[in-house]
């Protein structure tokens, strides 16, 4: 279950303690000075969206917390605005380290693109998904992403803005996709659910009062329910704790719309969760479950032998339970519980300072996993085509001064992204700026940089753009626009020389100014130029 903290515009000292659980005490002086450094910087500014930037920041924290990020992820938190107020990260950098200032960099960074693309979001939405994938080096930075958006939302539930449902589409469209594809499910089911919310609210309250008419009977049913197996599973000698599922309004609409069932027919309305030690009493417990209740044909997942591309691990099954009521069971260890709740964020849980993780290992192979498939498949159809041509690693994502997304292969320069604007543009470039610099034009680009292209009125491109050693262009676009360029100019410069010499001829042997066509359909041609060209390569 979703953890709020309520937190209200307060002093820095007082908003520490809810912000610094499970926290050294050299972690809590780092967060405390973030929030000391913070609090004057913010006194008095408000978001676009309406809500005071110290207010949020606070909640942001809060939602990181609850998670269990690492102590210079929540600095980062806090900080989320700081490199607007300050024109950078380099007070940032002097203040907190290079650690601090290069999350909230990254963290601007996806807000400046949210900026840019919010003129045409339909359009630009699966780039956005691609580019966050992308241009994102440390976890950390989307996972404060996830936290602000959330806090975004709750401010939405108590305060009117015409930027909530602009924001709600976009949260289901991008943002919960995203945690749900980093595991991150703590988050996820707040973001769908006020989301929808918002979006429907009709069938939101349809919804929410079917589930609060039957509360307290679904609530002593899942506690008969919970003494049933308890009281089993000691019999076999499997220890467990056993407890109610919570109920997640936009999950059980997705159920019954894309299932066509009737509220009633949802087997997650009535759910518990058991945690066992290991993974061979997970299937202790499912036999249990299973001897005790029939399974619902067609209603058992086994992702602990198949996780999910999340790493998500559990076995999920739904049986006809007390009274023949429908019953789902989830049945987990501990630690697919962490990384369930969790997902990436676990990972910093249970890392002292200055030591490093028993998971490291596991963690860094995990974000090598993470930076190649973090696509989520299960949502964009579409995506699942486009993984399978070119990974994420292997693309950068820039900016037009418009705001435009242009992907480009790794490496690509100013060149490669003129020629991807249009080709009279590539032949007509002179140089380029990135970010608002001067910049040589076989200047690699990284993804999240603006580039504005300096061009000639007339010209072309040089032979030294093809040279492989020089590195101008990455792009098979580019550099065959260029190699066309040069082709179409030697074949007109061959038809010239043709044409110079055929004319000089016929001037020679006192001919008239004859039809060239028709000496060129004489000579068997079929226009002037292919004759032209045969007498200039001398055939």
């Amino acid at each position: 279950m979703v953890t709020v903290v309520q937190l209200h515009p307060q002093n820095s000292a007082a908003a520490l303690g809810p912000l610094a659980e499970g926290l050294a005490a050299a972690e809590q002086a780092l967060l405390g000075s973030a929030l000391e450094f913070a609090e004057p910087m913010y006194a008095g500014q408000v978001l676009s969206t309406g809500e005071p930037t110290w207010s949020h920041a606070l909640g942001l924290a809060a939602n990181l917390a609850s998670i269990g990020l690492d102590a210079p992820g929540r600095a980062a938190g806090v900080l989320f605005a700081a490199p607007k107020h300050l024109g950078g990260v380099d007070a940032l950098r002097e203040r907190f380290g290079e650690e601090i200032a290069g999350l909230a960099a990254g963290v601007e960074k996806l807000y400046q693109l949210r900026v840019a693309t919010r003129g045409n979001p339909h359009e630009q939405n699966e780039v956005l998904r691609k580019m966050v994938l992308g241009m994102v080096e440390d976890v950390r930075v989307v996972l404060i992403r996830l936290a602000s958006r959330t806090q975004t939302l709750r401010w939405f539930a108590k305060n009117d803005s015409p930027e909530k449902i602009p924001y709600s589409r976009e949260t289901l469209d991008i943002y919960s996709p995203l945690a749900n594809r980093l595991g991150v499910w703590q988050l996820k089911w707040e973001l769908e659910d006020l989301s929808f919310r918002y979006l429907e609210p009709e069938v939101y309250k349809r919804i929410a009062q079917m589930l609060d008419e039957r509360r307290v009977e679904r609530q002593q049913y899942i506690a008969r329910t919970i003494v049933t197996l308890a009281r089993e599973l000691e019999e076999v000698g499997v220890k467990a704790e056993i407890t109610g599922r919570p109920k997640h309004i936009y999950s059980i609409w997705n159920k019954m719309r894309s299932k066509s069932l009737d509220f009633s027919e949802v087997h997650d309305v009535r759910a518990v969760r058991i945690i066992v030690p290991s993974v061979k009493d997970c299937y202790s417990a499912l036999g249990v479950v299973h001897n005790l209740w029939q399974p619902i044909p067609k209603e058992f997942d086994d992702y602990i032998s198949r996780p999910k591309g999340n790493l998500y691990q559990s076995l999920h099954t739904a049986v006809v339970g007390p009274a023949g009521r429908t019953l789902e069971v989830q049945i987990r260890t501990e630690e697919m519980h962490r990384q369930a709740e969790f997902g990436v964020a676990a990972h910093w849980r249970y890392k002292e300072p200055g030591k490093p993780s028993r998971r490291e290992g596991a963690f860094e192979q995990k974000i090598a996993w993470l930076r190649e498939l973090l696509a989520w498949r299960d949502e964009v159809a579409d995506w699942r085509e486009n993984t399978k041509q070119a990974r994420l690693d292997e693309t950068v994502y820039v900016l037009t001064p418009q705001g435009k997304v242009i992907d480009l292969p790794a490496g690509s320069t100013p060149l490669d992204f003129a020629y991807a604007l249009h080709t009279d543009l590539g032949h007509r470039c002179r140089g380029a700026k990135v970010d608002g610099h001067i910049v040589t034009l076989d200047t690699p680009l990284a993804s999240g940089q603006r580039v504005e292209i300096v061009a000639a009125k007339s010209g072309g491109p040089s032979r030294d753009w093809l040279s492989t050693e020089r590195g101008f262009v990455k792009s098979p676009r580019a550099r065959q626009k260029i190699r066309q360029w040069f082709n179409a100019k030697a074949m007109a410069d061959t038809i010239a020389a043709g044409r110079a010499a055929v004319e000089k001829e016929l001037r020679r042997g006192g001919a008239a100014q004859a039809s060239l066509e028709g000496l060129a359909s004489r000579l068997g041609f079929g226009k002037p130029d292919e004759l032209f060209g045969a007498v200039a390569r001398d055939e």
